[in-house]
């Protein structure tokens, strides 16, 4: 099966990048840029270069006073109490040359994409280069200068006006996502994370149910430390498919962070590639089943940017172009490549060996708990629904 999709890339998406130190590190998007091109499943037809997002298309979720002092911060006329006030110039979020116009490619990237599937181009696109979902109105957080998810979603609802389930299976809570539309009965989000109690940015509760109108269609999935694949892939295909099928979207919108892994170096989660195949096998299904196969994705969270972000987003790729993920042996000539350059020595395999992942003593223990939280936040999905026209 090959269906019409576009990646979209430039190297104007490397260019977000706060220092050599920092743990997001666009570099990733090309290392899976590269693999994909070394196993021959991208093609120039394929590919479309971000955009930058206008003020005016920023301006969608984020206030005028931070984009100015986004600006103002891109070229050093922002003092470090002034940023502050912004949540810039912090240890997560730290001030860079030009960061406007790097942070507006990565808006522009997931407005391209949308463009390109709500507009009958593609059916579905990937825009690697975003999922920036901590981001708020008026200030930065976890390493996310301008929220793309939030901002794209605004555009989809005034541009398009279709409702938008939101799915978020990065290890962090996507948060700013989430308060953006709390209130909004057209913007249905779901969040399976690591639970708050261990990690930023410590929200993301079965509880947090959305407000108003917005009540009944935020959902939230908080997982134990520890949780690996078993437990992780049953509460996430139960919940997606419960929930897409209460909230019956014309379009989804999935964030894709690859830190849920055990590689991972900032989470507590102990997933393996397994999760990073299914998770876009299932969102190409249900968008074909629920939304004539209308499906944007973003990147995200990851921060073992050689062994893991690369496989793991390639195989999104490999689902919206052939319906299928990829096995076997990675492609020498990417090994060769990067294995001088990777500090760490890289996978030879697109799956895990068994031998990777720890024992966890607590397993049922935490499959029993993550079963009861599925419980909790499923009963929410059978709530009365609101008569909505889209």
């Amino acid at each position: 099966m090959s269906e019409q999709v576009k990646f979209i890339f430039s190297d104007d998406l490397l260019t977000y990048h706060f220092n050599p130190e920092h743990p997001f590190n666009q570099k990733r998007v090309l290392l899976t840029k590269e693999l994909l091109d070394a196993v021959e499943l991208i093609q120039a037809e394929d590919i479309i270069a971000p955009r930058k997002a206008t003020e005016e298309e920023l301006a969608l979720f984020h206030s005028r006073e931070y984009i100015d002092a986004v600006k103002r911060a891109g070229k050093d006329k922002l003092t470090k109490e002034q940023g502050m006030v912004f949540g810039l110039g912090t240890e997560d979020t730290p001030m860079f040359t030009d960061m406007h116009d790097a942070s507006s490619y990565l808006v522009g990237g997931t407005l391209t994409a949308v463009d390109a599937v709500l507009s009958g181009e593609a059916i579905h696109a990937l825009n690697l280069g975003g999922g920036l979902h901590h981001g708020f109105e008026r200030q930065a957080s976890g390493f996310c200068i301008y929220n793309d998810g939030a901002v794209a979603i605004k555009y989809i609802r005034e541009k398009y006006n279709l409702k938008v389930l939101y799915v978020d299976t990065d290890a962090h809570h996507g948060d700013g996502v989430q308060w953006a539309f709390y209130d909004d009965p057209y913007v249905c989000t779901f969040s399976i994370h690591e639970t708050g109690r261990y990690l930023f940015p410590g929200t993301g509760d079965v509880r947090e149910r959305g407000i108003k109108a917005g009540h009944g269609y935020s959902f939230n999935l908080p997982i134990d430390a520890y949780t690996q694949d078993e437990s992780f892939l049953q509460l996430y295909e139960t919940a997606f498919k419960e929930i897409v099928d209460y909230f019956k979207p014309d379009v989804i919108l999935t964030q894709n962070g690859a830190d849920a892994h055990t590689f991972d170096p900032l989470t507590h989660l102990c997933t393996s590639m397994a999760v990073y195949e299914k998770i876009p096998l299932l969102a190409h299904e249900l968008a074909h089943e629920y939304c004539s196969g209308k499906w944007i994705a973003t990147g995200g969270g990851g921060y073992d940017i050689w062994r893991t972000v690369p496989r793991a987003w390639a195989q999104i790729w490999s689902v919206m172009k052939r319906g299928k993920v990829m096995n076997g042996d990675l492609p020498s000539s990417w090994l060769k490549k990067w294995e001088k350059e990777s500090p760490v020595p890289l996978p030879t395999t697109w799956h895990d060996s068994k031998e990777a992942f720890p024992e966890i003593p607590r397993k049922l223990e935490i499959e029993e708990k993550n079963l009861k939280l599925l419980e909790a936040m499923l009963k929410y999905a059978t709530l009365p629904k609101q008569n909505l026209q889209g």
